[in-house]
């Protein structure tokens, strides 16, 4: 029987390649999104993936997106936690809502869409959870002390839950990206873009299927015994 995918965030950027990458491997995909209408319409229409609008820091809107796409779809045997939002500021400057809309968003929001899927992934003995993290999670950020904090946050939950249901065939993981060439990284000033690369052993920003391919083969069959770990694909600029 084909496994079921939900990815958050998963109509633009990485979770965009995420989706596409389950998809051309056989999964039935469903993606979330939060806000962007037209892209999620436009996305639906190139790829024929069913997108999902709610807000993954809700949890009452998560509980019910998820019970909305198991009742329409399937149970969802794989969770890619995706979505993710920066408001940055320097900590004497940061106001509190720039705070808790990261930490709700980036943080809060593993626990919101992972516990809704925990009970059926443990009654069925199988279950894939992918986390997604980030370079500044691992070495910070000046500026991010909200974001920094939060992904950072996601490998504790990641190393927790993956002990509390390894012997229910369920794995937790994280990936930590690096600078990614997505829209948001091209929005970055061209004389930024070419310190931020500068410091990339590689010498280049990653790509969006680079992140996606890892995570395919943490959501397939021969993974099982890959749980709480957390791979970082950064080209060498933080060694963790």
């Amino acid at each position: 029987m084909t496994k079921t995918a939900l990815v958050t965030g998963g109509t633009r950027g990485i979770g965009k390649a995420i989706s596409l990458s389950l998809r051309d491997a056989g999964y039935t995909v469903v993606a979330n999104y939060a806000g962007n209408e037209e892209a999620a319409k436009a996305f639906t229409d190139e790829t024929g993936i069913a997108a999902y609008k709610w807000s993954v820091a809700d949890p009452d809107g998560c509980a019910a997106g998820i019970a909305k796409v198991e009742a329409e779809v399937a149970p969802i045997d794989i969770l890619i936690n995706n979505a993710g939002i920066t408001r940055d500021g320097f900590m004497h400057k940061m106001e509190t809502e720039q705070w808790a809309a990261v930490i709700e968003t980036n943080l809060s929001s593993l626990f919101y869409m992972t516990k809704p899927v925990l009970e059926g992934m443990r009654a069925r003995g199988y279950g894939r959870v992918v986390n997604i993290s980030s370079i500044n999670g691992q070495a910070g950020q000046l500026g991010q002390t909200n974001y920094s904090a939060a992904k950072a946050g996601v490998h504790g939950f990641t190393k927790a839950l993956a002990q509390e249901v390894a012997r229910k065939g369920i794995t937790v993981n994280t990936i930590a990206p690096g600078y990614i060439n997505t829209d948001m990284v091209a929005a970055v000033p061209e004389k930024v873009l070419e310190g931020i690369i500068a410091k990339i052993p590689v010498g280049r920003l990653g790509e969006a299927d680079e992140i996606a391919q890892a995570i395919l083969y943490l959501c397939g069959p021969n993974s099982g015994f890959i749980t709480g770990s957390c791979l970082s694909i950064n080209g060498g600029q933080h060694m963790f």
